[in-house]
């Protein structure tokens, strides 16, 4: 696993293409990254861009700022298999989805249309309350994997929930070469103690997103995140 430290700027859930833009515009400006949430309001009880009428069409182009930015999508909707074609094709270069979603040999199914639609990286994410052991027989197919560290999904200032620091210790045990990711409430109380525990990727919402200066939030979390490094 990679020393190196990634701090996502979360653009969470937008309502439409202009939000997501803006957003994501303004991200640009100082993150190389973007993490991008997508609800399909079955999955997680908030329904965003594209799945409000009208809006499916709109995935045909590119996405905004994809040639300044790398995009990561985390779909957290049911059905994850055309939509994260489709967001592959429009410029995402790294699309997880829930393991809960998935049965069977389902999710290497996806992997495998994902990577053809033109995603470089692929991966899983867990809720907080999912056993690891969901990752049997898959984690070796992903390029990372993605913990939840709240319980409530789809918008931002929810509460973190420390379970999550035992959780990427156990998944550095059963996996020690698989990148882990966190996702929720992450700040600056927290993310060195997250990086101590294993976690070198991290999706920051409220953070960065309310902060007054969101550059300068995003620096101090990456600086901070690197010094944690052991």
């Amino acid at each position: 696993m990679s020393d190196s430290v990634e701090i996502l700027p979360t653009n969470t859930c937008p309502p439409d293409l202009a939000e997501l833009s803006r957003r994501s515009e303004s991200f640009a400006r100082f993150a190389p990254q973007v993490h991008l949430d997508i609800d399909d309001a079955k999955f997680a009880p908030v329904l965003s861009w594209p799945y409000q009428d009208g809006q499916w069409s709109e995935l045909d182009n590119q996405l905004p700022f994809a040639d300044a930015i790398r995009y990561e999508t985390h779909l957290m909707v049911e059905d994850p298999l055309e939509i994260g074609e489709r967001l592959a094709r429009a410029g995402c270069t790294r699309v997880i989805a829930h393991a809960e979603v998935f049965e069977g040999d389902e999710a290497g199914s996806a992997f495998a249309a994902w990577r053809a639609a033109g995603a470089a990286e692929v991966g899983l994410a867990l809720l907080i309350e999912t056993p690891l052991s969901r990752l049997d027989g898959i984690a070796e197919q992903c390029d990372a994997v993605l913990l939840m560290s709240i319980v409530t999904l789809g918008s931002q200032g929810a509460q973190f929930d420390p379970r999550v620091f035992g959780r990427i210790e156990e998944l550095r045990a059963r996996y020690p070469l698989l990148p882990v990711a966190v996702d929720g409430g992450v700040s600056e109380a927290n993310i060195a103690d997250l990086v101590k525990a294993g976690a070198r990727r991290f999706g920051v919402g409220s953070a960065i997103g309310k902060a007054q200066d969101p550059a300068a939030a995003y620096r101090n979390l990456l600086s901070l995140a690197e010094a944690a490094i052991e």
